[in-house]
């Protein structure tokens, strides 16, 4: 290159400051990495890779929002949890006192105090169903369902939860009416002109159905024809084998099914019968009239009281002293002033009163005759000794913490929804009578059932809470990972170029210098 002499125009000067702005540039970036530990710190650094930083800090917000919200969850669901499980203890206590008060050791004083018990443990299940709040929300009066936590950094990244309603009208056994046609009238094998139906059963003397030739009142049927049982969990079929089965045996079936369906049962047979005077002598079974199982002679002689009612002792006692052997268990209630003898097979098989081809042997000269539990209303046909044989079935109780529906249910006397709590609610549990107490037990096991259910599934929830609050952490981890990655400063490297660019920088500065000192030196030439 010549060399030119001239001053007006500096070229060498201005490529030093251009290469100096360029050095300040860069400069400047690392400072500023290193500053701020990012190497894109604006759009300009980078485009790209800042779009891509941005998507990953949406993702890692957002998800840790989430873990926040989970977590929120967890103590709402450990609320909920620890609620139920102070009600169920509650019952508990309930429940054994209910077993204290079917003992036939309590008076009706005892059972009315315990009663009080009852109702003072009820009421305080009833403020814990009220009472459970989360952040100003009600959990277990039924009002919070549905509920959704949003446990992922997305839209409908979600898990519902509902809590049941736990109130004391709303937990219980679900438990089947008498079948009853368009008119009301009931029908079916607790018609009341073939038995009796009271009180779920439990009534004294209020779970038969009696029938003469051993003819039996249910209707035998299988598969599409027998029992379709459309529980909480699923359905199953159970045959009735014949219109003499007993109760036990169809109850039996159905528990055989119960892990299917979620509808569980249980058998009595319970008669009430107004007894005359006379003499009494029959075979006492408790199998079907053609086959007889577990049979004994029963021999008494009833008289008149001082009362003036019929003295029950004597056959109370033949029948007593054989239970051992036919289950069949003994008692006298008095209706109206009439004393009637009770007969109870505790799990529901039949009883069956014969002698040969007639109800009593010849001779016997008194009469047995069933009634409506609790009445002095006649039910079927009079024993004597010149009756037929009487057939006397059970109830089968079914009891289910859930609404079900039983189809061919009036095969055996039932209507087929059972949709409401209908009277066996917990709020209804009553220990001042015997038979009440017996159905409070009942009640109770569905209530604690259902309770159970409920704090089993909110605890499979709070576990799938808890894990997807663990997978967000393991996300956040490995986005923030990724982010780092695109948009964090390696600190060496920028050192390292920091130092490149601030000696750069030195020897710009010094060239510039050299580069006006050369301008300077053509002014020596100008005279």
């Amino acid at each position: 290159m010549a060399l030119s002499g001239i001053i007006n125009t500096n070229v060498a000067a201005l490529n030093t400051l251009n290469a100096l702005s360029n050095t300040q540039g860069s400069l400047n970036t690392y400072l500023q990495q290193l500053s701020t530990g990012k190497q894109i710190n604006n759009p300009a650094d980078n485009p790209a890779g800042y779009a891509i930083a941005q998507r990953f800090q949406t993702q890692i917000n957002g998800l840790n929002q989430a873990i926040s919200n989970g977590n929120q969850g967890v103590t709402l669901v450990q609320t909920a949890t620890g609620a139920i499980q102070n009600q169920t203890s509650l019952l508990q206590q309930i429940r054994t006192t209910a077993v204290q008060a079917a003992n036939a050791s309590n008076t009706a004083q005892d059972r009315q105090a315990l009663q009080g018990v009852v109702n003072q443990l009820l009421a305080q299940v009833q403020t814990i169903a009220t009472q459970t709040q989360f952040n100003g929300q009600n959990l277990l009066d039924g009002s919070f369902a549905g509920a959704q936590f949003q446990v992922g950094a997305n839209a409908n990244q979600i898990i519902n939860v509902s809590v049941g309603n736990a109130q004391t009208n709303a937990i219980g056994n679900y438990s089947t009416s008498v079948s009853q046609n368009a008119s009301g009238a009931t029908v079916g094998a607790y018609s009341s002109t073939s038995g009796s139906f009271v009180q779920g059963g439990y009534a004294v003397g209020g779970a038969f159905s009696i029938s003469s030739s051993g003819v039996g009142n249910f209707t035998s049927g299988a598969g599409a024809s027998g029992l379709q049982i459309a529980g909480s969990i699923g359905t199953a079929s159970v045959a009735v084998t014949s219109n003499t089965e007993s109760a036990a045996n169809i109850a039996s079936a159905v528990n055989a099914t119960s892990s299917q369906t979620g509808v569980s049962a249980q058998a009595t047979t319970s008669v009430a019968m107004t007894v005359t005077t006379g003499t009494y002598s029959f075979t006492l079974s408790n199998g079907t009239s053609g086959s007889p199982t577990n049979a004994v002679n029963i021999s008494a002689t009833v008289t008149t009281g001082s009362n003036g009612q019929a003295d029950l002792s004597s056959l109370v006692s033949a029948i007593n002293n054989n239970s051992a052997q036919t289950g069949v268990a003994a008692n006298v209630t008095t209706v109206n002033g009439v004393n009637e003898l009770v007969l109870t097979q505790s799990q529901g098989h039949n009883i069956v009163i014969s002698a040969g081809a007639s109800g009593m042997t010849s001779g016997s000269t008194g009469t047995l005759q069933a009634v409506a539990a609790g009445t002095i209303t006649s039910v079927g046909t009079a024993i004597t000794s010149a009756s037929a044989n009487a057939l006397i079935q059970g109830a089968v109780q079914f009891q289910s913490s859930s609404s079900y529906a039983i189809g061919n249910a009036g095969n055996i006397g039932f209507s087929s929804q059972a949709a409401s709590l209908s009277g066996s609610a917990v709020s209804n549990v009553n220990v001042s009578t015997a038979q009440g107490a017996q159905q409070a037990i009942s009640i109770l096991d569905q209530a604690i059932n259902n309770l159970n259910q409920q704090n089993g599934a909110l605890g499979a929830i709070q576990n799938r809470i808890q894990a997807s609050v663990s997978n967000g952490q393991t996300t956040a981890t490995n986005l923030q990972s990724a982010q780092s990655v695109v948009q964090d400063a390696n600190i060496a490297q920028a050192t390292s170029q920091l130092t490149k660019y601030q000696i750069l920088q030195q020897a710009g500065i010094s060239t510039l210098a050299q580069a006006n000192a050369l301008q300077q030196s053509y002014l020596k030439l100008i005279p």
